[in-house]
């Protein structure tokens, strides 16, 4: 390849990762997180005192709490959603979205421990917040999410030049981690090895990362340019188990919860129930779709049921072995974009190459740093003072930003998320704006250390009482992961505090280093 054609893709990797590289470092971060959503519920209400309701069969609670919304709040009657007790949780949840003056308005109502109803904000909990923060980085949720598809694309192309760039010494240096007295020289090492190792990885995450968050716009063309406007009708029957009807405005009882899954379970033996869409309830002409999954070896697990939820007679049965093609390959790359296939190994794995994403970014913007240093002279360029101030307060502001998140989860009742998440971002970007470089980075990363190893002690002295971290496997994991993850950033720390007071002074991580040059 030629010298100026390599440049040119060594330039367009280089700014498309660093307009991206933050984005994806809270992404990659917060998405190792997600892969254990449904654990970290549990997790978060191990040790709490089980709910009277925890007593009454699971059905029967859903039962319950569908009466008490409808009967509360007859307007929900038209369309709402049902959670069942299961991976989601273990109580049900109802959601339901009234139309406003100034759009929907959702409610998500859960049952108290003796029975009353109780409202909650529709994204509720820490590990809620946490999933939001993989695909809207904090920033308000519509525009965040469709910011993350452009990131996405960015990201797509940073790895088409990332591979071009390396691909001459590819078996080379595959496998090469020089550790010596150059360290930016490990510093490359580590990045290439871990962005290659994972590339299908990153493929997979770059393409359905931009299909998941932009797919309604990717639809656009077609609706006018081919559909004449009706390709959601054409569409309907992917989207929907079942097309809509208008209410008869006839008053016939609905099913219940448990004959509901009753008929599901004779349509479609082995369907795994997670969830209950009902559209005009307590109407002759209601609808019911019982949405789950079926254990197979396919990436594609969803299935459905839709009925009468007068009569509960089957009005369609939708599993993978039925599905459109664009449908199943939607569904599958959701399956792979979550990693919810094959288990726990998988999700390990998931977890780990997360991490190994967020390193790629981090290190992507300080070897940018290290490669524009100013060898001969002490004061340093402000560009690089101040991009390397943003990483360290944006990256590792995110790092202790979600370590609060699990201690908040165990010390505060609900609905402080969002605050403590910000409040730690934003101090810890403030740090890094007014601290030197070196000093910052030394100050936050122990910052990390601290808050990460408090997650376990916040457990022993949570308002629900103490309990021995082994005595739940669950949280033994949890607590083991959090003083692994603390020893890293302390261990950080130390290294960069070691450079700072050894290494070269004529660099923005020196403590020796003159301010940047105006």
């Amino acid at each position: 390849m030629k010298v100026a054609t390599l440049r040119s893709f060594l330039s367009v990797h280089t700014w498309v990762g660093l307009v991206a590289g933050m984005a994806l470092f809270i992404a990659f971060y917060a998405g190792a997180i997600t892969v254990f959503s449904h654990e970290l519920t549990g997790w978060q209400n191990a040790r709490a005192t089980p709910a009277a309701s925890t007593d009454v069969p699971p059905l029967q609670a859903a039962q319950a709490l569908v009466d008490k919304v409808v009967a509360t709040h007859p307007k929900a009657a038209e369309a709402f959603y049902l959670m069942l007790p299961g991976e989601h949780g273990p109580e049900p949840a109802l959601y339901w979205y009234e139309q406003g003056a100034a759009g929907n308005v959702a409610h998500h109502f859960r049952l108290d421990a003796d029975g009353a109803l109780r409202e909650l904000p529709q994204r509720s909990g820490f590990v809620d917040f946490v999933y939001d923060l993989h695909f809207t980085a904090g920033l308000p949720r519509t525009f965040g999410t469709y910011l993350f598809g452009v990131v996405c694309i960015l990201y797509g192309l940073a790895l088409v030049s990332g591979v071009v760039i390396y691909a001459p010494v590819f078996l080379k240096d595959l496998f090469a981690l020089r550790w010596g007295r150059n360290v930016k020289r490990w510093w490359q090492d580590a990045h290439n090895v871990i962005g290659m190792l994972s590339l299908p990885f990153h493929v997979i995450f770059a393409w359905s990362g931009a299909v998941l968050t932009l797919g309604v716009l990717l639809l656009a063309p077609f609706q006018f340019l081919v559909f004449n406007g009706k390709l959601m009708q054409v569409l309907e029957s992917d989207f929907e188990l079942a097309a809509h009807v208008a209410p008869a405005n006839v008053a016939a009882p609905t099913r219940s919860v448990a004959e509901l899954m009753a008929h599901a379970q004779a349509a479609m033996p082995g369907l795994a129930a997670d969830s209950v869409s009902y559209h005009d309830f307590g109407d002759a002409n209601a609808r019911i779709e019982v949405y789950g999954h079926m254990e197979q070896r396919k990436l594609n697990r969803l299935a459905g049921v839709a009925m009468e939820g007068a009569t509960g007679k089957v009005l369609r049965v939708v599993e993978p072995a039925n599905m459109s093609p664009g449908m199943a390959s939607l569904r599958g790359l959701q399956t792979l974009h979550f990693g919810d296939f094959a288990g726990a190994p998988v999700q390990w794995l998931y977890f780990l190459l997360g991490l190994g994403g967020a390193f790629l970014f981090y290190s992507g913007n300080l070897l940018w740093i290290e490669a524009r240093r100013k060898r001969r002279q002490v004061v340093q360029p402000r560009r690089t003072q101040v991009m390397a101030r943003i990483t360290l307060g944006v990256c590792l502001g995110c790092v202790a930003g979600v370590s609060a998140l699990f201690i908040a989860a165990r010390l505060l009742p609900e609905g402080h998320e969002p605050a403590i998440y910000y409040a730690v971002f934003g101090l810890s970007l403030l740090w890094a704006g007014v601290r030197p470089a070196a000093r910052g980075a030394v100050e936050l990363l122990w910052l990390c250390a601290a808050l990460t190893v408090l997650v376990p002690v916040a457990g022993l002295v949570g308002p629900q009482g103490f309990l021995a971290p082994w005595s739940d496997g669950l949280v033994l994991v949890v607590d083991l992961c959090a003083l692994l993850l603390a020893w890293v950033y302390a261990a950080l720390a130390r290294g960069v505090r070691r450079r700072a007071l050894q290494g070269e002074a004529n660099s923005v991580w020196s403590l020796q280093a003159a301010p940047a040059a105006e």
